[in-house]
């Protein structure tokens, strides 16, 4: 079993959790984003919709994808004890201090620049991901460490066996395909808070661990085909753009979702494997520059949406302070050794 650390997994995870945040400041530009409670701007900017789309099939699967790859690593020098101790530290105790201490201040902005009176149900918010995440790693423990301590054992040599040529793929789409077929979603981009995100999410977490199980071979096997799978993906993507008009039936979706992701997954694979003092920040930063970022998101568009001030610019500014607020507030945490665990991070 690979237990080398990937430095490409981190930068992953680095560029999607980034990928988010600016997909959440591009919804404040979109007239539908009031229905998903974000402060909107009077004046859309429609165009940037199309790249919105193009990532929106692949930004939430990818995540629990790394999350998966990330759990493998995390049970190699622990037991189950262990394992789960750490993962409520670092998913569990966020959440909940998330839900009830960060949710409710941009839910505040956003009622104070529509004119709303001061109200709060408490409800995840943007921080959805992590309780599914924690539901997954109770629900997949007892499998993942059979596996862990029975290497050789016919389960983990036929997973290996599998994902050891394209063939092995099949299986990977399949579950896909038969859980957009069984819930239904529409939009099938609707992941927050649904049964078609728990579920997907569950089947991309899965499969992240057998991905890193499978070893080398695995990750050689689609590098070599990366090209392909990134050719079918934005293939798929044209298609749905000018024949579909963005809104395309489920399998052509699971398809390209996919393929967007084995892609994105072998390129990093053979391009980023390595370290550095960027990946060293970005990847502590990462995690709680997510948990705030909807805050000083929400203060930005509160102070910028009410200048004149052409469309672009505001997306800039917002953009600016969303990441500048955020960063410069996790460089106060990371140096209190008190609130370091209210933000996934870990005690010095």
């Amino acid at each position: 079993m690979t237990t080398n650390r990937r430095y490409d997994i981190d930068w992953l995870r680095v560029i999607t959790i980034g990928l988010l945040m600016i997909y959440h400041v591009a919804i404040g530009f979109q007239p539908w984003g009031k229905k998903a409670s974000f402060i909107i701007n009077d004046q859309s900017w429609l165009s940037l919709w199309i790249p919105m789309a193009m990532i929106n099939v692949w930004r939430i699967p990818l995540l629990f994808f790394v999350s998966g790859m990330g759990v493998y690593f995390a049970l190699q020098n622990r037991n189950w004890r262990q394992l789960i101790g750490e993962r409520a530290q670092r998913i569990l105790i966020p959440f909940l201090f998330g839900v009830f201490a960060i949710v409710p201040i941009h839910l505040y902005l956003q009622q104070i620049y529509y004119h709303q009176p001061a109200a709060y149900i408490p409800n995840p918010g943007h921080l959805w991901f992590l309780a599914n995440i924690f539901i997954y790693v109770l629900a997949f423990a007892p499998l993942f460490f059979y596996l862990k301590n029975n290497q050789a054992g016919k389960l983990a040599s036929g997973i290996r066996k599998l994902f050891s040529t394209p063939l092995g793929l099949i299986p990977v789409f399949a579950a896909f395909l038969l859980e957009a077929v069984i819930i239904k979603p529409f939009p099938y981009e609707l992941y927050a808070m649904t049964w078609h995100g728990f579920f997907l999410g569950m089947l991309a977490f899965f499969f992240g661990f057998c991905f890193v199980l499978s070893g080398p071979v695995f990750w050689n096997m689609i590098t070599r085909y990366r090209w392909l799978f990134l050719f079918i993906a934005l293939s798929l993507f044209l298609i749905r753009l000018l024949q579909f008009n963005l809104i395309a039936p489920a399998p052509l979706l699971v398809l390209e979702s996919n393929c967007w992701i084995l892609s994105i997954l072998a390129f990093g694979y053979k391009y980023l494997n390595r370290s550095g003092k960027a990946l060293g920040y970005f990847s502590q930063a990462a995690y709680p520059v997510y948990i705030l970022h909807m805050i000083f998101l929400y203060l930005g568009s509160l102070l910028i949406f009410q200048m004149e001030m052409d469309v672009r610019a505001k997306f800039l500014f917002v953009l600016l302070i969303t990441l500048g607020g955020s960063l410069a507030t996790y460089e106060a945490i990371r140096r209190l050794r008190w609130l370091r665990p209210l933000f996934g991070l870990k005690l010095k």
